[in-house]
């Protein structure tokens, strides 16, 4: 049975046909809502039911807990109704206008960043170009019917290859593939752009929060700015266990010479003897509040494994930075 969702303050309508998440029906339906891990895992589809009843579906306890329920909250990734809607929520208005393709892609070469990091780039037929926004990723369609997501790292504004950074995660059924038996010119196919991870207008200033991989989409915002001349103040932290683990520390370190308004800080939470780490420890988030006493007047876009994502939430709340200035998209591992 179908049900009719209306979306506040917009007014917009669209059909959640039977089986369908609202995600997905607000998104088949070409309204683009906030999105990232689309399994639960991340609450960065989480909004207000105004009227009507769901079924919560499958999620993480800590990110949609009883108490968020009791506010009327969801997450629309993993919400079908059980009737009529109204929600409330934001639309992503600047992604809307971007076509989601379906597409035929050829590996042009690959390069190991670390041990487990691998850094692979893509090319599209010669007469295709994938759109997309700083910060987005893209789905790898799998012959099972399943998906695999990687953040796209390279800016939209050199879009003649689409690079991505893949963690190998051992018994992955993709990843596994590609630390093994993914070589040059074999064929795959993707779908995108998606996602509702990328830079918003304002004249505060940003605080990129990146750990491991989740390097990836911050390259491609940071990409996108310095090719724009946009002159806001910007930091980065990068979080990873060892220094072999921070796998492409050039570009960021590059950037801090060329840009006055750019800084970089590296943070290992294990470094090994070995490193030799004259630099920052323990967890990246921590570093930040050990850094910045007042995050009220900042924009935050964070990455990286979801608890991370959890613990810099609550902690940057705390620290009077506003819910609405936190964007984030969580890796979780399938």
């Amino acid at each position: 049975m179908s049900h009719q969702v209306t979306i506040q303050p917009s007014g917009h309508q669209f059909t959640v046909q039977d089986g369908e998440t609202v995600l997905e029906a607000a998104l088949r339906e070409d309204f683009a809502l906030p999105y990232g891990c689309r399994n639960g895992a991340c609450g960065a589809c989480k909004g207000k039911v105004l009227e009507g009843e769901v079924d919560y579906g499958a999620h993480q306890p800590a990110t949609l807990p009883k108490d968020d329920k009791a506010k009327g909250l969801a997450l629309f990734c993993t919400a079908k109704p059980k009737t009529d809607l109204i929600i409330e929520v934001k639309e992503i208005g600047a992604a809307k206008d971007i076509p989601v393709k379906t597409l035929p892609c050829r590996v042009e070469k690959m390069e190991k960043l670390a041990a487990d990091v691998m850094a692979v780039w893509l090319k599209l037929p010669a007469s295709e170009r994938l759109q997309f926004l700083p910060g987005q990723y893209i789905d790898f369609l799998l012959k099972d019917g399943k998906r695999r997501s990687f953040s796209l790292a390279n800016a939209p504004e050199e879009d003649q290859l689409l690079e991505l950074h893949i963690r190998h995660v051992p018994g992955g059924l993709f990843t596994d593939q590609v630390f093994g038996g993914m070589k040059a010119k074999d064929i795959l196919r993707i779908k995108g752009p998606q996602g509702s991870f990328f830079l918003r207008e304002s004249d505060k200033p940003i605080l990129f929060l990146a750990g491991g991989t989740g390097f990836a989409p911050i390259k491609s915002i940071l990409g996108h700015v310095f090719h724009h001349g946009i002159d806001r103040e910007m930091v980065l932290y990068w979080g990873a266990k060892t220094l072999a683990d921070l796998y492409l520390p050039a570009p960021p370190s590059q950037w801090q010479q060329e840009h006055e308004n750019f800084s970089f800080i590296p943070v290992l939470s294990e470094p090994l003897p070995a490193d030799h780490w004259p630099g920052r420890t323990g967890l990246v988030h921590q570093a930040v509040l050990a850094d910045i006493a007042d995050l009220s007047g900042w924009q935050v876009y964070a990455c990286g494994a979801p608890a991370m994502i959890e613990a810099a939430k609550h902690d940057f709340l705390v620290r009077g930075l506003p819910e609405d200035e936190f964007f984030s998209d969580a890796f979780s591992f399938q």
